[in-house]
Parts: structure tokens; sequence; C-alpha cells
């Protein structure tokens, strides 16, 4: 692979080990979207009144392309979150329906579909899930025998955030179809980690973040709605798109589109993202996401050898993440809701390594995540074992 360290801007005096939470945006996509909002902003009326629906069209047909589905089916949102929440937010349930989430689920989106159940009546259903766990199929048989009758909608992740797990998808989507129990699938890490083709997935709804793994701007993503599902799904801000008589355009895409007054040149520079990202390995995306897995795996081996620990799932089921169990620290409230631990904070503080410990399934438990992206070498991961073995033997001791 071509020396990827220039184009970014991330701190030199940090070894940055967690792309997963917020990404990093290179240089030459931040040039782009500055292109875009200079040209919004040499003649705002014009751009956004005649021109924006056309340049935003364009992005799509590229992001579509690039996810395996129709641009007819996608719509623009800020990130996997309020993807989550606008289906939620859309369906009618009531007293007697069950959402169905598993213990792997991102909190924020658990909690969405908490605040939905006690508004409506409806009630979440969570499934255990181990970890570590020997295979993919303890995740389906357990997903797939709580699901029942008043199923209505099962909430999964395609590659959970704390675990780092990436699940059977494509199994559990068919087997929950022939059911007839749709799914919304939390996608937020997996485009750009994994190769998507959406229609053949045949979710009725998937949203996922482009700001993670595709390196778009900050406030880039989007949810693919299932064409038979559109009617149904309508924006968390209502707006002209309401009553326009228009006919030449979806409801969806009408309603999707114009929210009111936002900046769009996070969703332009996406296709900036993708092409520069495609440009750094001669096979392309396939290139990039091989050589960060493999990446990966060898970082979560030389932890796990470090911590004397077995691997906690199969190679299979590690995208661009790993997770590895650490002893029990703490239990302390964080006074922020990005929960940092002590050691997390002292890792950071004395070795100058950015990498998340988080809480799970709470604490004193707890899980290191580590992130592999191209400015990554398997040398960062050395260190990180050597300070993580040393500040485990001072907690131990004290």
């Amino acid at each position: 692979m071509q020396d990827p360290a220039t184009p970014w801007l991330l701190d030199p005096s940090v070894i940055f080990l967690n792309h997963g939470s917020f990404g990093a945006c290179p240089r030459p996509v931040l040039a782009a979207q500055e292109r875009w909002r200079q040209r919004l902003e040499r003649e705002p009326v014009r751009f956004m009144a005649t021109e924006l629906e056309v340049v935003m069209d364009a992005a799509r047909a590229q992001v579509a392309g690039f996810l395996g589905s129709r641009p007819e089916d996608l719509a623009f949102v800020g990130n996997t979150t309020t993807g989550v929440n606008t289906v939620l937010r859309s369906l009618p349930f009531g007293p007697g329906d069950e959402l169905l989430i598993s213990n792997h689920e991102y909190n924020a989106c658990a909690n969405a579909a908490r605040f939905i159940a006690e508004a409506t009546g409806a009630t979440v259903r969570t499934v255990e899930i181990p970890f570590p766990l020997a295979g993919p199929d303890e995740i389906s048989q357990r997903i797939l025998a709580a699901a029942g009758p008043r199923t209505r909608l099962a909430l999964l992740d395609h590659i959970t955030s704390q675990t780092a797990l990436i699940l059977p998808l494509e199994d559990l989507v068919s087997e929950l179809n022939e059911l007839g129990i749709d799914t919304l699938v939390d996608g937020a890490h997996a485009p750009g980690m994994l190769a998507l083709n959406l229609d053949h997935l045949g979710a009725a709804y998937y949203t996922g973040n482009l700001h993670k793994w595709v390196c778009a701007p900050k406030g880039a993503a989007f949810l693919h709605v299932r064409r038979d599902r559109q009617e149904s799904i309508r924006p968390l801000v209502i707006s002209h798109g309401a009553n326009s008589p228009r006919t030449d355009r979806s409801r969806f895409r009408i309603e999707f589109d114009w929210m009111g007054t936002f900046d769009p040149t996070p969703f332009l520079a996406v296709p900036a993202a993708l092409r520069f990202m495609e440009s750094l390995h001669p096979d392309g995306w396939a290139g990039v996401m091989a050589v960060n897995h493999h990446l990966a795996l060898a970082a979560r081996k030389l932890l796990c050898a470090a911590l004397r620990i077995p691997l906690p799932a199969p190679d299979s089921m590690v995208g661009c993440l790993a997770s590895i169990p650490l002893p029990d620290g703490r239990a302390e409230p964080s006074p922020s809701p990005l929960y940092q631990d002590p050691l997390q904070v002292r890792i950071l503080e004395e070795s100058g390594i950015q990498v998340p410990i988080m809480p799970w399934p709470a604490p004193p438990r707890r899980l290191l995540r580590v992130s592999a992206q191209v400015y990554n070498t398997l040398e960062d991961y050395e260190k990180l074992s050597q300070v993580v073995v040393r500040l485990l033997d001072e907690e131990q001791a004290a």
C-alpha cells in the first residue's frame, strides 16, 4: 500500500487506535467539502433552490453504487442513531407488540427502542448473547428462538459496537423475513469495513454511517428503506415535502431531501471520500478492507497473547475492529455520556495511545477495543500491549 500517513490530520504525537468511534476525515476529503461549502456560500439561494437537488442526486447515486442499492431507496441522514430513531418513530407500535434487540445493541439505539416502547405500550425483548462466544450460530439460534408472533421488529447490529462482532446478518434477515418479521439494521460500522449489497440483503430498513470507515466528513450517514416500506417512513422533521404537489419523485425522497435549511456538504463530499480511500490500494476498496481486516486479526492475536487469554471469537466474526476482555475494573460513574474507563485515561496520559476501554455488559466488567485503519501499523499494537500489561499489573497490585 502507498504511505497513507500524510493525508491525515491526526495528531502525530498520539497513536490513534480508535477510528471506530468517530472516524477520521482525510485532508483531500475535507478540501472537497470546503469547495462545496464555498460554492454554496457564493450564491446560497441559487445553490439551495436550483442546484442542490441535482448534486445531491449525483452523490446519492455514487453512494448507492458503493452500497449495492437503488438510489431511490436511499436517504441521507446525519448519523445512524438518527436513522434508527426515524424508523422507530414512523412505525405504529402498540400494546402487545414486541421489539427484539440483543444485549450487544448500541446503547443509544437500545434507548430509542425503550423510549418507543414506553410511549406506545409495546415491550422490548432483549436477547442475551454471550461474549466470548464460539461462533455465529450462538447468535442466530438465540435471536430466532426469541422471535415470536408478537415480534413486530428486530433491531440488529451488523457489527456490534462494544464487542466488535460481525453478526450472521444474511441468515438472520432471511429467517426473520420468512417469519414475517421486519429487520432494522444498525449498520453504523459496516460501510467501508465490509462489502455491502443492501438489495441482496433484503432488510426492510438499514442505516449506516459514512463518517466512520468511509472517512467522509462528520454528519454523513444514510437510511436505506426497502421500496415496499417507504410509504410508512417519515423523517423526524416534517417540512415542505409533506404537501408537495410534485409527482416526479417519491414522497420518501421529497420529504427526506428537505427537512429545513441544512449543511449538505458532508453528503456532497462522500464521493470524494469513496475515491480517496479506493486510491490507497491497487485493489481499491477490496484491498483496503482486506489490509485493515488482517491488521485487526494480527492486533487481536498479539494482545490476547500478551494478556494470556484465548481469542474471544472466531476470525470470521472480526472486521476492522476487535474487542478483548480485560480483568474487571472499578465501577465508577462517568460525567460524560462517552464513558472513559480510568485505565483508558491512564493509557492516553502516560503513553499517548488513544484506545477505548468499554464497559460490557456493565461496569466493572470491561473490554479493550482496537481499530485497524490504513494509517495504523502492527507496532502500534505492540506498544499498546506493553502498556496494558504494565498498567493491569499495577491495578492488580493496588
